[in-house]
This record gives structure tokens, sequence and C-alpha cells, in this order.
């Protein structure tokens, strides 16, 4: 096996970016910046419905085209393995009589066609392969060996020579720390599911890469009226790295974990820089918490890898209104997805999947579509807040500077032209120009006269323009992710 190497992408090196620097401008002495080397920003989609459908060639497409270079695609373990398992049934093996991989190839064949790399998300387990069985408000729990033989069966179905394309990043189950998924909950019963999973998975590819954690955002407790609960993310995080409280964690146990990418679903009160009211609950403004967590686990080699450690989130998202009542109203739902995926960036979060496509049909809750819902999904119509995920742009006054940071929907180097209207209303006129480098990513800290009252935008090749993003700053708003 050799020594294993082990990193952290997501370090404090990677994260002080110098400011831009301006330069003589380009026309009529218009400032330009360029913006120095910086952490990448993807994005991807999720929708469980649409991309597990005969929609998926169409969802794949206009996830692409709304900028998502990665979709979450489900693989349901009991849909693909047997109800029970026939004679010489070797689970192993993605050839054994009893496996069903025929739907979840069709999916992934239309994803390569939309060019988007999918993330191979595990879960539900049939009943053969449970060390526990569901219970009321417990989803139970798998054999961690059986996971493991199902994941060796996955990942060589999918290593390229199958004639089905080739798939290189798996997910360990959805939100382990909510009982509805995984229960009884258990940080053990899970590092033992991941250790299992990983073990095969790497073994069929040593690239490949396996995503742990997907967390729920809150702790819930268990109640007489309420069967179901959660463990907070932070606790449950430390238990499952083996980590103790405090600024300066130390080992509690010598139980490594092995994965690739740490994923979290940052779903928060109160806009983008909203922080959660109980201490190990992880909203936005909390996840620079997490990321120290998830260092000290590197640190103390409790979390083992071949690859560079990342952090992902891979469900995230903003009820609208419309169409949802008392959520966030368009124009502010907007620029919170905007706001959103640059302090998802600040905080070391290298690719962000967005929830859902499309708003889900009446009465569903799920209205965090890109697009409104439509009963023809080629005809959906496109929300303000699909331009603010494709492009997004933010803009804060300071003084006699406004600093502005933004994200090319080409994801490649660009000059943006950025200009400023006075109020609501009136022309556009250029008051800068910035160099986004190699990722896309552009950022400058411009001395430019504006005001309160002045609204911004950005505009590039390839991208259109930005939602314009107002300087005047909201009122601090209580809004829910989920019009709550």
């Amino acid at each position: 096996m050799g020594v294993t190497i082990r990193y952290l992408a997501i370090g404090g090196t990677m994260l002080c970016l110098a400011a831009a620097t301006a330069s003589a401008g380009l026309a009529r002495g218009t400032a330009t910046y360029s913006t120095p080397g910086t952490a990448p920003l993807v994005t991807g989609l999720f929708d469980p419905v649409l991309f597990n459908s005969t929609y998926g060639a169409t969802a794949f497409a206009m996830s692409r085209s709304a900028g998502a270079t990665y979709v979450r695609v489900v693989v349901p373990w009991t849909a693909i393995a047997p109800s029970s398992r026939p004679t010489g049934f070797d689970p192993r093996d993605p050839t054994s009589p009893g496996y069903s991989w025929e739907n979840l190839d069709s999916t992934l064949e239309d994803a390569a066609a939309a060019h988007v790399t999918p993330i191979l998300d595990v879960n539900g387990a049939p009943r053969w392969a449970f060390a526990k069985r569901p219970t009321s408000g417990a989803a139970g729990t798998p054999r961690a060996a059986a996971l493991g033989d199902f994941a060796h069966a996955l990942a060589t179905h999918y290593d390229g020579t199958n004639g089905v394309p080739a798939e290189h990043v798996f997910q360990v189950w959805n939100e382990p720390n909510l009982s509805l998924d995984l229960g009884p909950v258990s940080a053990g019963a899970y590092r033992g599911m991941v250790n299992a999973f990983s073990s095969a998975v790497h073994g069929v590819d040593g690239s490949n890469l396996v995503v742990a954690g997907a967390l729920d955002p809150f702790g819930h407790p268990k109640s007489k009226k309420q069967k179901w609960y959660s463990v907070a993310p932070l606790a449950y995080m430390r238990s499952l790295l083996c980590l103790s409280k405090g600024s300066h964690p130390h080992s509690t146990c010598h139980n490594a974990v092995h994965f690739d990418v740490w994923s979290h679903h940052p779903y928060t009160f109160g806009g983008p820089f909203g922080r959660a009211k109980r201490p190990d609950d992880v909203e936005l403004g909390d996840l620079p918490r997490m990321r120290a967590v998830l260092q000290a686990g590197v640190r103390l080699h409790h979390v083992v890898s071949t690859h560079r450690v990342k952090f992902w989130v891979t469900e995230f998202g903003w009820d609208s209104s419309p169409p949802r009542r008392h959520a966030a109203p368009m124009g502010l739902a907007s620029r919170w997805t905007a706001e959103s995926l640059h302090q998802m960036w600040l905080s070391g979060v290298s690719l962000v999947t967005w929830f859902d496509l499309q708003d889900r049909a009446s009465p569903s809750p799920y209205q965090s579509g890109l697009y409104f819902h439509s009963s023809s999904l080629g005809r959906a119509r496109p929300k303000p807040v699909r331009t603010a995920f494709r492009f997004p742009f933010v803009a804060y006054l300071s003084g006699a500077t406004v600093s502005v940071w933004g994200r090319v929907a080409t994801s490649d180097k660009q000059r943006v032209t950025i200009q400023l209207r006075h109020g609501k209303s009136g022309s556009w006129r250029t008051v800068a120009y910035i160099g986004a480098n190699s990722h896309g990513i552009f950022r400058a800290k411009m001395q430019v006269r504006a005001t309160a009252t002045d609204w911004l935008r950005a505009v590039a090749p390839g991208s259109g323009k930005a939602i314009p993003f107002s300087l005047t700053v909201p009122h601090a708003s209580h809004i829910g992710p989920w019009g709550n």
C-alpha cells in the first residue's frame, strides 16, 4: 500500500487571496483589475425526481446550461440489488444474476451526453443487508460489509470497461445524522460504512473520490410526539472523527475514517450570513467552524485520503416567493443565491450543489427550483435565481471603495465589465474592468464614486449580464430556507 499522503485543499494558504491590482484602463482611463489565483468554485444540481425519470436528458441539459458541471444522482441500492438473493448471488460481482443496472445506466448515459459529472449518491439498503432493521422514526442501518460489497459492484460496473460511462465520484449515504435516513443514529456505525465503502471503491480505482458526511444542518431531539430525531452536525462530526470539543481538539479515540471529500447541507435561517442558534448546528455562517473540525481531523491523521481532502456542499437552496408564500421574495432570493455562493467559497467550499432544478408541483413544499414548475419541462420558465446561480455577483460598499466578487458562467479567463447605475432606473455606465482568473473567479476592491442608492452589475462574454446588485444592504430577515 505504501505511505498514505494526507492533504487538505481548504487550508489557509489557498484562502489567502491577494487583493486585485489596478492598472491603466482599457478605455478612457477606466480602471482595470486583475484577479490572482484562487480556490475554484464549481456548481452542481440535485433533482431526485427529474434526474431519475424520462425527463433525464432534458433535465441534465438544462442543468448544464445553468452553469452546473456536476449533478447528484440517487443510486437506490434496494432497486438495483435483488429483493431476495438468488442461489449463487455474488454481491461484489455486477454481472451476478439479480442485479439490475438498466435504469441507472440510462440515467448516466443522459448525464454523459450533457457533459455533467455525476455524484453517485448511494442510499436505501435491501432487506437482507440490514444490521439493524427499520423501526418507526428510524430508517435502519445496513451491514458495513454488505455496503462494501455493493460499492465494489457499483464501482466495477462503472469502471469504463463495460460499455457504460465511467464514474468516479461516490457519496456514502444522505444525512446519516438524521434517523429518517440512517437510524439509530450512530457515528461509529457510519464510520464503518464509510470505511467499507471507501476500501471497495478505491480498490477498483484509486482515483475514485468518496464523499462522506452530507449532514443535516440541525439537531432535533426525539420526543413523544416526534419519533424521528437528528444529532447536531458538529457533535456528530466530532464523534465520527474522534475529536474533542474546543478550539484545539485532541484525539478521543484512534479510529481513522477514509474519505476524500467532506460534505454538508447548510440550509440557513435569516439569509446568507445566518448562524445557528444552537452551538453544534451548522448554517452558512458556521461553515468555517466545520472546516476547522475537518482540518483538525486531517492534522491528527483521523481522516485518511490519498487525495487532497475537499469541502463540498452537496445540497442547498432557497425557496422563493412566488410560488411559496412566506419564502424570500424573488429579488431577495436572487441576491441571497449569489451571496450564499460567495460565503461558501470564502469558507473553503469548492463545489455547491443546488436543490432543485424545477419547483415541485403544488402542494409540494419544495419550491427552491431554478425554474418555475411546468407540466412540460422543456417549456419551464427560468427564475431570476437561475441567473444568480449561473453568474453570481456581489458588491459591498465601504467608505470610498466597493468590493466586488463573482464567477463567470464559463468558469475561465474572461474580461468582466463592471457597470454602475444610480438608483433603480436610468442608464448603466462602465466603471471598471476585472480580469477573471483561470477558475472564472473575479474580485477587486474598486475605487469608485458610489452611494448606498447605487446598483452594480457584471457583464462578461458567454455569461451575459449578472443580476443587478444593490449597494443598500437589506434589513436582516428571519425568513427560513423553506419559507418558514
